[in-house]
């Protein structure tokens, strides 16, 4: 592991594939992890890990304080084409990042460590998540309206992140709920569904979320639905959470 600035490195022990128009496009199993936030990680691949082939450089560069100056570039297979999905920093100060390329995630059609697909970022390898049944006392308000109240939450924790109590549905206010076409992907969760909530006149859009069939090491929390305490007031036995 190394750090400059902001930027840490890690290698990674997964196997990792990039998926673009039905082509892998990189296959490595010694990936480069890349944490440019502090949140997440990214993906850096041994540039002989990557169809190169299929790269297309421009004269564009983008430039990082931390990375340097990095070269884009275009992937191409076929007719279809990513534009600057492609991002080598071959003189980074950071050495560890030269002779990788990086692929920007949301260009790529999927992503797979060892042979599971992957959403929304990599799973960061410090990141824990465990899921615990509870007997203590959640109440749930909206506009002074309590929406669900329960004995029997299922408390996640999450590196980094605060507990987040998910209750089951029969301890819901569901006549309140309207659900909405959202969808966001977690990379350890799962993908997640949303309502909407209404309190009396107000209307606090995509305040709860669920997940039908999540990933199988959250499996715990499966039709559960959870209220964040950013957007409602949640009493953790009878404490308002902050």
């Amino acid at each position: 592991m190394s750090e400059r600035g902001r930027v840490r490195t890690e290698p990674g022990a997964k196997r990792v594939r990039a998926v673009f128009a039905g082509t892998v496009v990189a296959d490595t199993t010694r990936p480069l992890l890349v944490w440019e936030v502090p949140y997440y990680p990214t993906y850096y691949f041994p540039r002989a890990d990557v169809r190169t082939d299929l790269i297309a450089p421009s004269e564009r560069t983008q430039h990082s304080p931390s990375r340097g100056d990095g070269r884009l570039g275009t992937l191409r297979v076929g007719e279809r084409e990513a534009p600057d999905a492609v991002l080598e920093y071959a003189e980074s100060p950071i050495e560890e990042l030269r002779d990788h390329v990086r692929l920007d995630w949301a260009a790529m059609d999927a992503w797979f460590e060892e042979d599971e697909e992957v959403f929304t970022h990599p799973r960061d390898p410090h990141v824990r998540v465990d899921i615990l049944a509870s007997s203590r006392h959640v109440r749930v308000e909206v506009a002074g309206v309590t929406v669900a109240e329960s004995r029997r939450p299922t408390v996640l924790f999450e590196t980094g992140l605060p507990p987040r109590y998910y209750l089951p549905k029969l301890d819901v206010r569901l006549d309140l709920l309207e659900h909405t076409d959202t969808v966001t992907h977690c990379p350890y969760k799962g993908a997640a569904e949303y309502w909407s909530v209404r309190a009396g006149d107000e209307v606090v859009t995509d305040l709860a979320w669920s997940y039908r069939t999540p990933l199988p090491e959250s499996e715990k929390i499966t039709g559960l639905v959870a209220f964040p305490h950013e957007k409602a007031d949640v009493y953790v036995d009878g404490s308002l959470l902050r």
